[in-house]
């Protein structure tokens, strides 16, 4: 079954000689519980392309279908809200909450929506993870890989269609990388989670089912 899909995706800046294609006519397609990764250097796009699959930014033109949803035919209002219940995002920076617990960063994309938590989906999760001994630390008492695995836990937290991981390792040494990855990795499969993740590191892509290189806005194989 798919799950996400581009068609002929697209975004230009800037106009005449300071035309810049970040996105040059992208076709994509991942099937349910299929784990990918996007390899890229710098100015690669393959940060562009994360935003529009996730709905952080509109394309240029072209679409994005996710869980038979085209995203972009969506007012902002109806996309933020689609995007909260549909898109888990795991990002470089954790992007945790300081002044909440592990717990309660855990718990908070599943309470903006008002949602109810699955509290024993939430503890498998969490017990998976390692973080049973933590959900009552602030994040800043945590360490790196520590604070990652939190924002791999709060991104499973509300089932969403799929997870976007935008360099999930980029701020972890090499040891801690590979123990996230592989967790990431282990908790996609358990949990039937579909992953896209945009990472430089041709090693640590080698983790996923299926790797897709980027150049100058294209896929080239």
């Amino acid at each position: 079954m798919t799950i996400l899909s581009t068609k002929d995706l697209r975004k230009v800046y800037g106009s005449g000689e300071n035309e810049v294609r970040a996105l040059d006519g992208v076709n994509l397609t991942v099937e349910k519980g299929e784990f990918i990764a996007i390899v890229g250097t710098s100015g690669s796009g393959k940060s562009t392309l994360l935003h529009m699959l996730g709905g952080l930014d509109r394309p240029t033109s072209g679409s994005v279908t996710v869980d038979g949803k085209e995203i972009f035919g969506l007012k902002d209002e109806e996309l933020t809200i689609f995007r909260r219940r549909k898109i888990g995002f795991v990002f470089q920076n954790y992007n945790l909450v300081p002044v909440l617990n592990v717990y309660e960063n855990i718990l908070l994309p599943v309470q903006l929506d008002g949602g109810t938590p699955d509290r024993a989906y939430i503890a498998d999760i969490i017990d998976t993870l390692g973080l049973t001994a933590k959900l009552n630390n602030l994040s800043n008492n945590l360490s790196g890989g520590q604070q990652q695995r939190v924002a791999i836990a709060r991104a499973l937290a509300s089932k969403p269609a799929i997870i976007l991981a935008d360099e999930p390792t980029g701020n972890l040494d090499s040891k801690t990388s590979q123990d996230v990855l592989s967790l990431l990795k282990v908790t996609g499969q358990k949990f039937s989670q579909t992953i896209v993740m945009i990472t430089h590191n041709e090693a640590i892509a080698q983790l996923a089912d299926r790797v897709i290189h980027l150049e100058d806005g294209r896929i080239v194989k």
